[in-house]
């Protein structure tokens, strides 16, 4: 029933703000456009549609802001107009009442905000779907900013989610295509990051491991977190002071190079991929500003850390891979590791595969991104490998979503910056640093203090390995040498026995013969 009364409300919804009609006045079947129409009948919408589809989304929730986020950095997919409107969703999500938002804080840490903070900003700085910021002072006069999660959110994404996992069910039934997608466990990849980001504590965690991991790079400012206030609904960070990547204008007045901080944007990304296996995994404009301080000049700023991705040594090594195969060209050795990976089935011909991929990729080399559409490509991708039954991995969606996100940011930074030469290099040292002499020494400097320990013990294993030998060899002689007297006593067993045999035989015969005797004197009688 709770189903059912979630599907009416996205329905009513979507018929309010005129959703219906962005999707049929958009379709080329004329029958499909006069449905459309008729179905407008009686209704009237002066609202832009890119305003009315932003309220919409926020009308619905947490999930389908999400999804706005995400859509609005693909200006290369939307119009203007909608992309615009967005934008909007990034951190002008309606925000929760200030009195409410103290009330929860106070509820955290179980005494009155005077007694935390030594000024409590009451009007939120931003205001997300999940959470909403207020700027603050501690007592011992550090500036801070307090994320504050929403009430009621956990009830309300776990209600969309079952609808999600409904719907991945039937795709599933009934559609091919849907079943290669693998919608239930993308559904399942979905719920574990949405509730892992309902968590602010390991949001804070995930925030400092980000920051050592980014030390000494000198290209991104990420803020401390004041771990004696995080609790699972209140973090408290240090603030940062930045303008939003998006403000293009005013960081043109500062000064800023876009080249490099488009550049730089790369080699994070990248870095935090390839070299850690553990990246920011919400890169839209909302989450992303850059300092203007002097000592930081220019350096990205990261916000919001409840979408974290992580890969495995050998998601790394099979991206890598690939992607250094794409930028060589070297479209065979793709199609080698998709059937090495399992990601297509094993009997698949390589040449075929080989030149489906050559005839998506080839046209889009050697041309400025702002010609490039990642979107597209993946788009041409997906229609040329339902030939292959190629499976799409849920495990990569993340990292899939942030290399959309890196793309629309380049683009507005650098529509000149070729991503496939910035990349390249990058990709070629850090193979180079895995397969090589210092990829050999980075190992063994890992491995040090495991040998470490077991050197002092070194001499007691190598006495025991010698002794185990030992022994090992003795019951071996032993072991030949009851051996070698059960197989002569087995031979004396087996004289005796065939003595016995040929005995037994001439008693017999001799026993015939006296017969056969007694018999020719009785007939001679």
């Amino acid at each position: 029933m709770r189903h059912a009364l979630r599907l009416a409300f996205i329905a009513l919804t979507a018929l309010r703000f005129g959703l219906d009609q962005l999707v049929l006045g958009s379709l080329p079947h004329p029958g499909l456009r006069l449905l459309g129409r008729v179905v407008r009948l009686g209704r009237r919408f002066d609202a832009p549609r890119g305003e009315r589809l932003r309220q919409a989304l926020e009308r619905l929730g947490p999930i389908f802001v999400k999804f706005g986020q995400v859509l609005s950095t693909r200006r290369d997919l939307l119009p203007p107009d909608v992309a615009d409107e967005l934008a909007r969703l990034q951190d002008r999500v309606p925000p929760i009442p200030s009195d409410q938002a103290r009330a929860l804080v106070e509820a955290a840490y179980g005494r009155p905000v005077d007694q935390v903070f030594a000024h409590f900003e009451r009007e939120p700085v931003a205001s997300a779907s999940i959470a909403q910021v207020h700027f603050a002072r501690l007592k011992d006069g550090r500036e801070v900013a307090v994320k504050v999660l929403r009430p009621g959110i956990l009830e309300i994404i776990d209600s969309d989610l079952a609808l999600l996992r409904s719907a991945a069910r039937w795709i599933e039934r009934l559609s091919a295509d849907g079943r290669r997608l693998k919608p239930r466990e993308v559904v399942a990849e979905f719920d574990k990051y949405l509730h892992d980001e309902l968590d602010l504590v390991r949001e804070a965690s995930c925030a400092a491991q980000l920051r050592r991991n980014m030390d000494g790079l000198n290209l991104v400012l990420i803020p401390e977190m004041h771990w004696d206030w995080c609790t699972p609904t209140v973090l408290v960070m240090q603030r940062m002071h930045g303008v939003p990547i998006n403000q293009i204008e005013r960081l043109r007045a500062a000064g800023v190079d876009f080249k490099k901080l488009a550049r730089d944007g790369v080699t994070i990304f990248f870095t935090q991929v390839f070299r850690d296996g553990f990246f920011h995994a919400d890169m839209h404009p909302g989450n992303i500003q850059v300092s203007l301080d002097r000592a930081s000049f220019g350096r990205y700023i990261a916000l919001d850390f409840g979408i974290i991705g992580t890969l495995t040594e050998t998601d790394k090594d099979y991206l890598a891979q690939n992607f250094i195969a794409f930028f060589r060209r070297d479209y065979k050795r793709v199609a080698e590791l998709h059937v090495e990976s399992g990601w297509v089935p094993a009997a698949t011909r390589i040449d075929e595969l080989e030149g489906a991929i050559r005839a998506v990729c080839e046209p889009y080399f050697d041309r400025p991104l702002k010609e490039i559409s990642l979107g597209l490509v993946l788009m041409r991708l997906f229609q040329t490998s339902r030939r292959f039954n190629v499976e799409i991995q849920p495990q990569l969606v993340l990292l899939q979503k942030t290399l959309l996100n890196i793309e629309g940011l380049g683009r507005q930074l650098d529509p000149e910056l070729d991503l496939w030469s910035t990349a390249k290099p990058f990709l070629e040292r850090w193979m180079n640093e895995q397969v090589g002499w210092r990829g050999l020494v980075e190992r063994l400097k890992n491995e040090a203090p495991r040998y470490a320990r077991m050197l002092p013990e070194l001499p007691r294993l190598v006495h025991e390995a010698l002794g185990a030998q030992t022994l090992q060899a003795r019951e071996l002689a032993e072991q030949r040498q009851q051996l070698a007297v059960l197989l002569r006593e087995q031979r004396r067993t087996h004289r005796l026995l065939l003595a016995t045999v040929f005995l037994g035989l001439g008693f017999a015969l001799g026993g015939m013969l006296v017969l056969l005797l007694q018999h020719l004197s009785f007939s001679v009688s």
